[in-house]
């Protein structure tokens, strides 16, 4: 099963570039944030302890997005697999050659990716301590290091992430399909520990943090990525609710398209929701992390700042947008594979009677659904850093700022959604019909 593993590999490389692609920006992330520890060592006192709080807090907070999102684009992949799975068995596979097949994969695509993200991952430490120079925490003497930690942290995460997501995939897989689909019991266990671990973080910032300055910020900004991570892991559900919700009025503006996107929404809320799931994550810490730091602008305004306010200001548009990046990437690489994944279906549609123009609108408005569910849900994770921190610092609960940097980023959603939906569905219908069907 290994050398079936290796030759998937060197045969089929589209199937493993979503995964891939995770991994090797998680991996250059977090090699980047691990070099600023590296670099401590050879820096002064008070440099060292800038050093280390940077990586801490842009590397913890990137630990979790990666972790998150290697696991979900390589169980996407597995699910992808399930007809090549379903034939080894019937030749004769057993369990274990299966998940041995599996692991073997993803271990081979973790090495990969992280030894190929070594130069990116020492590039950005590069950049992110000249940031650091430029912002006075940093002597101007010291030299950016990538050492043992920036390649331990990249290498151990990425792989070990890689690991549980294929034992789990593993264990799916390797099940008898009489079996019936994997019980959700699980996941939602999951989404319910984050959600809590989210709750106490928000508890903790309105609370204890009170009166604690820009400290808050700390409990507040995980608050909203264990909250978006626990929204996330419910994305099925969520996006059942949501076509429950909107079907009436996208049949009527779809026609027969419409109600195969809401047909599909219902019947295939796993698969979909693997692409719901970057929407979440994206929008909640995008939108929680630009009003968070509207709200300290606020608190700040006309008062004495500790000498690291305005470092840490610096620091949060750059983690941000760093781990926004990340998942605005992931978010287009998932709905890339998965919408690719779909070339079969596309042509059983048309074979059926379904022109190319129904077939475009029907994937509009699937990805209309997924962007409207993955905005609300990431919405409301964020309020779990918003809402908190606002009583903590300015005794109100919402900034003054307004509503545009949340128009962008539900716009951000939005284009990327679409843009990589219908894309890849243009794509995936050129050619006949029948060639897709017997692909």
């Amino acid at each position: 099963m290994i050398a079936v593993a290796l030759r998937n590999l060197r045969h089929r490389p589209g199937g493993f570039a979503a995964t891939f692609l995770s991994a090797f920006l998680g991996a250059a992330l977090l090699m980047g944030f691990g070099s600023l520890i590296d670099t401590a060592d050879a820096a002064d006192t008070a440099g060292a302890e800038s050093l280390t709080t940077t990586a801490s807090i842009g590397g913890g907070w990137c630990l979790v997005i990666v972790a998150f999102a290697v696991t979900s684009t390589l169980s996407l992949a597995a699910r992808q697999r399930a007809d090549q799975v379903a034939l080894l068995r019937r030749l004769g596979a057993t369990g274990p050659q299966l998940r041995r097949m599996i692991i073997g994969e993803a271990v081979a695509v973790a090495l990969l990716a992280a030894t190929v993200a070594m130069p990116v991952g020492l590039l950005l430490g590069r950049v992110l301590v000249g940031l650091l120079r430029d912002t006075g925490q940093v002597a101007a003497g010291v030299d950016a290091a990538f050492g043992p930690v920036a390649l331990g942290i990249g290498f151990g995460v990425t792989l070990l992430g890689s690991l549980v997501a294929a034992v789990a995939a593993a264990r799916r897989t390797g099940r008898n399909a009489a079996a019936g689909p994997p019980r959700p019991r699980l996941r939602r266990i999951g989404a319910a520990l984050f959600l809590l671990a989210g709750a106490n973080c928000a508890v903790l910032t309105a609370t204890l943090m009170d009166g604690k300055g820009i400290d808050a910020m700390q409990t507040a900004g995980q608050a909203g990525i264990w909250a978006s991570i626990g929204l996330a892991l419910l994305a099925p559900e969520l996006l059942r609710l949501t076509a429950a919700v909107l079907g009436a009025p996208l049949r009527a503006l779809g026609g027969a398209a419409g109600e195969l996107a809401v047909t599909a929404a219902r019947t295939r809320a796993r698969q979909l929701a693997a692409a719901v799931m970057p929407v979440v994550v994206f929008t909640g810490i995008a939108t929680g992390t630009v009003y968070m730091q509207a709200v300290e602008d606020e608190a700040s305004a006309g008062q004495a700042q500790p000498a690291y306010a305005q470092d840490i200001q610096t620091l949060n548009y750059v983690v941000v947008g760093m781990i926004a990046l990340f998942v605005a990437v992931m978010l287009v690489n998932t709905l890339v594979a998965a919408t690719a994944d779909r070339r079969r279906e596309f042509g059983q549609h048309r074979l059926a009677g379904a022109t190319r123009g129904q077939l475009l609108t029907m994937v509009s408005l699937e990805g209309l659904l997924i962007t409207v569910t993955g905005v609300l849900a990431g919405s409301v994770a964020s309020l779990f850093t918003i809402l908190p921190f606002g009583a903590a610092r300015i005794d109100r609960v919402w900034p003054e700022t307004g509503p545009a940097a949340y128009l962008l980023v539900v716009t951000v959603a939005l284009v990327l959604t679409g843009a990589a939906m219908i894309g890849t569905t243009r794509r995936a219908v050129r050619g006949p019909a029948t060639a897709a069907v017997r692909a």
